[in-house]
């Protein structure tokens, strides 16, 4: 699957998804990559003068890259479609995050994130996610997980 395709996947819409583009997509992890705009919403309140992306953003855009891009992506790859196929609402739950922070985040800040799948069975999908800033230092870390099913 294309990395716009997958994007387009995504239950999100602006000014709640945490995606730009996809680097690697692949069965066993993905890269990507979010922007965090100097105007966002979030920045006016935390904290006065000197702003920082809230921690469950951060949370949020591991989350929407490392675990939902990739549910989709194991999905789609389990299928064996011979012709185009009715469009399914996708369900998605997050399980667990237990998430370890190092850095902050700053208005105008792209940040990478990388996920590495620990499993996916059932439908629940665990995975080892990392974001790391433009200079390559680490911001967090941790373990995410999540249902990701489709609507019969």
């Amino acid at each position: 699957m294309q990395a716009t395709e997958l994007i387009e996947k995504l239950p999100y819409s602006y000014p709640f998804l945490y995606v730009d583009d996809l680097e690697e997509i692949g069965e066993e992890g993905i890269t990507g990559h979010y922007t965090f705009p100097e105007s966002a919403f979030y920045y006016q309140g935390h904290f006065k003068n000197n702003p920082v992306t809230p921690g469950v953003i951060l949370a949020e855009c591991m989350a929407q890259i490392g675990v939902v891009c990739l549910g989709i992506n194991l999905l789609q790859k389990g299928k064996e479609v011979e012709e185009p196929e009715e469009e399914k609402e996708l369900q998605i739950a997050m399980s667990n995050v237990d998430v370890d922070f190092f850095l902050p985040v700053f208005p105008g800040e792209r940040v990478t994130v990388t996920s590495k799948k620990e499993y996916f069975r059932f439908n629940k999908l665990k995975c080892n996610v990392k974001m790391r800033n433009e200079e390559g230092k680490l911001v967090c870390k941790g373990e995410i997980s999540g249902m990701i099913v489709e609507d019969e």
